[in-house]
């Protein structure tokens, strides 16, 4: 918003697609190297829903408590058919770096493992959190200390992938 770059609208398939959309509209409306990210949810019993709808899963304007109420329903819904309906959920997180627009992106990913509990638990977070629970650390990503959760979530294993990227690339010119 500093730079005055709009919003690019979010119509790729895949997170990757999205965040290679908003990396290039930002390197194109700034002239600057730029990183987009696009991440979200998937849950097993939804067939990966909600996905690259993570953030608009209940609606446009919707709330996070909007998007968590919609999820626990459909999970509901999905375990009164199947009774086995996999809880088993990964946040996912896409980078894109750009350093021109016609440069090569930079892609890295990562992948955050858990599964989806009945009752929201905790302060810490936004999204989804409340609702995602680490079994290892017996605890939903709302319950863990910002240092932990910047440690081991999706976003963080992107960027260490991501930083390793860029140092390749510069050591390699």
């Amino acid at each position: 918003a500093e730079l005055g770059i709009d919003a690019v609208a979010e119509t790729g398939a895949t997170f990757v697609d999205n965040a290679m959309l908003k990396a290039r509209h930002a390197c194109a409306q700034s002239g600057l190297a730029a990183l987009g990210d696009d991440s979200g949810l998937a849950v097993d019993a939804l067939g990966g829903a909600p996905g690259i709808y993570s953030a608009r899963y209940a609606g446009e304007n919707a709330s996070d408590a909007d998007n968590i109420e919609k999820l626990l329903r459909e999970l509901s819904a999905a375990e009164s058919t199947d009774p086995n309906a996999d809880r088993r959920a990964h946040f996912h997180c896409a980078l894109v770096f750009i350093s021109a627009p016609d440069a090569t992106p930079l892609i890295a990913e990562g992948v955050w493992h858990g599964r989806i509990v009945e009752c929201p638990a905790g302060e810490n977070g936004f999204g989804y959190d409340p609702i995602f629970f680490i079994d290892a650390l017996g605890k939903t990503a709302a319950q863990l200390d910002a240092a932990v959760k910047n440690n081991l979530s999706h976003r963080a294993q992107a960027l260490r992938q991501l930083k390793t990227a860029i140092i390749a690339a510069h050591t390699a010119r």
